[in-house]
């Protein structure tokens, strides 16, 4: 049995028009399926009135304690009860979880990472100076339960997962979506032939990003190395393809970037194999 698994981002969410298409495209896809949401957008806009302040690198959220409060607020709240009550208005019987609903996705605190500091700003190299960079209450995934997934969705429920996880002893964590989609579609791989597609406002990976017909219709591994080093596949989109490959060796059958309004559409977007 297939089981789409559909990944849609913060810029869709945030838009009402946008999320009301991409719910609408979903409600119509066939058999099981499930939903995992960002809401990353909406969080910045949110913290920025409260008057705290955002840091990203490489696409993911640096999270201190003031953060997580405002994304468990905007994630597990504003974002994802207003997709399930849009669901429910479908005929969709959803259910919105985190990742400490049910245990479903444990993780643990990511330790500080390493990184190399010049001296000074001078063209010399300098000596390198040894730092790390705290991403604080973010979480990398230990394990997810796919068995109560998958004994969910065959109850008839499609649920929808917001990107927070938790440690196992109190801690929620901020997590990135794309990783969850992942870690979600490897866990319910052994239960159903799983469809992964990553929605969001491209229509797929682009060679050139002021071109949106510049879509790159097949990804690699050794293809992503040679972009990423070519500085064609930079930011947020370096997790989702990381993710995406990850999900492909783990026995993920099939795994698709593309626009959100074209999602069931076939032959569309970045299609992502490991070789």
């Amino acid at each position: 049995m297939t089981l789409n698994i559909i990944k849609v981002g913060g810029g869709i969410v945030e838009k009402e028009e946008s999320l009301n298409l991409l719910l609408n495209d979903f409600s119509l896809l066939q058999g099981p399926k499930l939903l995992v949401h960002g809401g990353g957008r909406l969080a910045t806009t949110l913290a920025t009135q409260l008057g705290i302040e955002t840091h990203m690198i490489e696409g993911r959220r640096v999270t201190d304690a003031d953060m997580l409060r405002v994304v468990t607020m905007v994630y597990g709240g504003l974002v994802n009860k207003r997709i399930v009550a849009q669901l429910q208005a479908r005929g969709i019987n959803a259910l919105g979880l985190t990742g400490a609903d049910c245990n479903t996705i444990r993780s643990h605190r990511r330790p500080p990472v390493e990184t190399v500091k010049k001296q000074d700003n001078s063209p010399s190299p300098g000596n390198p100076l040894p730092t790390a960079i705290d991403y604080g209450f973010v979480g990398d995934i230990d394990c997810c339960d796919g068995d109560m997934l998958a004994t969910l969705i065959r109850q008839g429920i499609t649920p929808v997962v917001a990107p927070l996880t938790h440690d196992g002893h109190g801690q929620l964590l901020n997590t990135n979506a794309d990783t969850i989609a992942s870690a979600v579609a490897k866990s319910l791989a052994p239960h159903f032939d799983v469809t992964l597609t990553f929605c969001f406002e491209k229509k797929g990976v682009l060679r050139d990003a002021s071109d949106e017909d510049s879509v790159i219709p097949h990804i690699t591994a050794a293809d992503f190395a040679l972009l990423r080093q070519q500085g064609i596949v930079a930011d947020g989109m370096v997790p989702k393809l990381e993710n995406a490959l990850s999900a492909c060796q783990a026995g993920v059958k099939r795994v698709v970037i593309t626009r959100a309004d074209l999602l069931g559409q076939p032959d569309s977007g970045t299609v992502v194999t490991y070789q």
